[in-house]
Order: structure tokens, then C-alpha cells, then sequence
């Protein structure tokens, strides 16, 4: 792959299907790791690092034990996927100088294509924060 084109890579694909797979299954009192990673042929190791993300995001909870597993903090129409995947990504960004706050760029008060770039990712930001975990159920 060249370059640093928006790619979302597994990670935050893999998170918003975990917040529809506990959406789906909100109404259980706690939904195991195990049943997620069967349901989304997944493997448990990897969502392990996926759902910590979303815990630290405060956009789940998990709670360990018997009877343990994890479960959405709010309903499915109250998350955004923008949101979903800003907690695994970082910033939705297509070029390094906006997705990188510190870069230093010396051609950034004359650059031309610097516009074009900041409505590109607007417009990706836009889409993403339109979108609640209710649209994908």
C-alpha cells in the first residue's frame, strides 16, 4: 500500500461490528467475549485489544467472572460509528498534515492542495458522525 489514504483497517471495522453484535444482544445481561468472536468469526485474542479500546472509549462496559462479559453504556441510537471509529483508528485523516496535530509542515500557509484536502476529510468526518449504531441494525 503506498501513501496514507483513509483505510480502516480491521480494528475499527472489527469494533463497529462488536457494537452491533452487543446491540443485538443488549438485552442479555452480560455477552461473553467467546460468544462475540464466534458470532463474527473473529479470533477472541484479537477482539481482547478491540473491546479494551472501547471500554477505555467509555462506549462499553466489561465487567469480569462468572457471568461476565460486556455490554453497550447507552442505547444503539445514542452511538455515533464516527465515534465508534475514532476509538480504534484515531483521527480520520487522508494526508499526514492533518492527521498529525504536530507535523510541521513549511508549505502549509502556501500549499494548494492543503483545501482540498480538509474538505475531503470533512466530508469523511460528516458520513461517519451522520451514521448511529441503530442505522447498521
Amino acid at each position: 500500500m503506498k501513501g496514507h489514504m483513509i483505510m480502516i483497517s480491521t480494528k475499527g471495522r472489527y469494533a463497529v461490528r462488536v457494537m452491533i453484535d452487543l446491540a443485538e444482544h443488549k438485552d442479555e445481561k452480560n455477552v461473553p467475549l467467546k460468544d462475540i468472536a464466534e458470532r463474527q468469526m473473529i479470533s477472541k485474542k484479537y477482539l481482547e485489544a478491540i473491546v479494551k479500546d472501547l471500554v477505555s472509549a467509555k462506549l462499553i462496559k466489561g465487567s469480569s467472572g462468572k457471568g461476565g462479559g460486556y455490554k453497550l453504556i447507552k442505547n444503539p441510537d445514542e452511538y455515533i460509528v464516527g465515534e465508534i471509529l475514532e476509538s480504534t483508528e484515531g483521527p480520520l485523516a487522508s494526508v499526514a498534515c492533518i492527521a498529525d496535530k504536530k507535523f510541521n509542515c513549511p508549505r502549509k500557509k502556501i500549499c494548494q492542495t492543503l483545501p482540498m484536502w480538509e474538505e475531503f476529510d470533512g466530508m469523511v468526518h460528516d458520513y461517519f458522525y451522520s451514521k448511529k449504531l441503530s442505522d447498521l441494525l
